[in-house]
């Protein structure tokens, strides 16, 4: 007997009656592996069993797209009809022998199927058919996750897709890993090794964030052969040691540039690279100031994030009326802190720039609401989470053309541009751009309308979460 397997998988939502599936009643997510298996007893005239091209990129291909990304619960065929993983593995092979007797495989592909049994019992069929879940995940994350006093984007988009991957059905299993992450010091590396050993006995799949990666590339390497490992940037590093771990790897960026940037820096082959942007949840509007005067940064205060540049632009327009909170972690850089508030003492700005220190849930609802501009000065981005947290309220924005920035900040549906953009590390162009805000009624109507439209545009976390579990899901097959 000779026989070909193919692979492929499905995501799906559904949920079932009766009280013996518990929770499963809810509406929940769930990711299957499917195995596909031809049997014959004889070589064809070609000396293969079937032509594995058709079978998996095609007929597989397409009995799964009818039912990958549905609710099987909205779909007729599946009416008053528990769609379990018992059930499954009988629909999707029967749906592929329909394929297989119309020809779709070829014309001695029937034979397969002939020669084992009629399409109704289409597991004996083809041999054999594996709709398995593959639901459950091991991310290792940084220790201050959760730490209100040092908010930041990473740590927002990791906490939503381990909340919302959970809530579709992943059994979501996290090792925080303590250090200064994403460059450890001295015996810091050692915890991820020994989630990494630990790791590799583990019969699921591991994701981690790369901020355990920074100099850790001899830690994670050698256990390439036994995990599957996808790691998450939320910033390249450019360092040899994040080029060995992603050569390793299935790599997720926050951004399209980002990923374009991994594949060109460090060579990587582009079907292992996969950009999943983050998510926004839906929020009020914010009404807006008739004179625009408003202004806020969320980014933690850094050199990075230019808050030098920041305030050498505001000082060069400090003759106009205007206010600026700054919300963001204060001491991960306290020395820059120090002598930026120096220099905001020493433009005379004290009393119009304030340092808020971190700000989140409803306290960084009110400052949104509060703001007629997001102000990002960033020296370098790989998406930028506040922009589209701006524009979820229709705050339009001004910020740096660097990295992922453009692409958050994106266009309405009729191809206009919600904010304004300047190159990166010059004073200039970003108190020129301040000046026109401040100074142009009609400027600020234009923006203010296009923020508003883009809004509707943004995706939900929903989006980034099915993304991830896709990309997880095709490592497993």
């Amino acid at each position: 007997m000779f026989s070909v397997t193919v692979r492929d998988h499905m995501m799906i939502a559904h949920s079932f009656r009766g009280e013996v599936f518990g929770p499963a009643q809810r509406l929940h997510g769930a990711t299957y592996v499917v195995d596909a298996t031809f049997q014959r007893a004889e070589l064809d005239a070609d000396n293969i069993v079937v032509d594995i091209g058709r079978a998996a990129g095609g007929a597989l291909a397409a009995v799964l797209a009818e039912l990958t990304y549905r609710n099987l619960d909205d779909e007729p065929a599946f009416a008053g009809m528990n769609t379990s993983t018992e059930a499954l593995a009988r629909v999707v092979p029967d749906r592929l022998a329909e394929r297989v007797y119309a020809g779709n495989l070829g014309d001695g592909a029937p034979r397969c199927v002939r020669d084992h049994g009629h399409p109704a019992r289409v597991a004996p069929g083809l041999g054999e058919l594996r709709a398995v879940a593959m639901t459950a995940v091991h991310v290792v994350l940084p220790n201050d996750i959760d730490d209100p006093a040092s908010p930041s984007g990473g740590n927002a988009y990791d906490r939503r897709i381990c909340q919302d991957l959970a809530a579709a059905g992943w059994s979501v299993r996290e090792h925080a890993v303590p250090g200064g992450w994403p460059r450890p010091s001295g015996t810091e590396p050692a915890g991820l090794a020994r989630v990494a050993r630990r790791a590799a006995r583990w019969r699921s799949r591991p994701a981690g964030r790369p901020g355990c990666l920074g100099g850790t590339g001899e830690v994670l390497v050698p256990h390439a052969g036994r995990l599957r490992q996808v790691v998450l940037v939320h910033m390249p590093l450019d360092d040899g040691a994040e080029g060995g771990v992603l050569a390793a790897a299935t790599v997720i960026s926050t951004s399209e540039w980002a990923r374009r940037h991994l594949i060109e820096r460090y060579g990587l082959p582009a079907g292992r690279v996969h950009a999943v942007p983050p998510g926004v949840d839906p929020a009020p509007l914010a009404p807006g100031s008739a004179a625009g005067t408003e202004l806020l940064c969320v980014a933690a205060v850094t050199a990075h994030k230019g808050y030098d540049v920041l305030v050498q632009a505001l000082a060069k327009v400090a003759d106009r009326p205007w206010r600026c909170r700054c919300v963001g972690p204060l001491g991960r850089e306290p020395e820059f802190v120090g002598r930026l508030r120096r220099r905001i003492d020493g433009y005379r700005l004290s009393d119009r720039v304030h340092l808020a220190g971190p700000r989140t849930g409803d306290r960084l609802d009110a400052a949104y609401a509060a703001a007629d501009l997001l102000v990002l000065a960033s020296r370098g981005e790989t998406f930028g989470m506040v922009i589209v947290e701006a524009l979820a309220r229709g705050i339009p924005v001004l910020a740096t053309a660097t990295g992922g920035l453009p692409e958050a900040l994106g266009r309405a549906a009729d191809g206009s541009r919600p904010g304004l953009l300047v190159e990166p590390g010059d004073p200039a162009p970003l108190a020129g751009a301040l000046r026109r805000w401040l100074d142009d009624a009609g400027l600020r109507e234009r923006l203010r309308r296009s923020a508003r439209a883009r809004r509707t545009t943004l995706s939900g976390w929903s989006g980034t979460a099915g993304k991830i579990a896709q990309v997880l899901a095709g490592v497993a097959a």
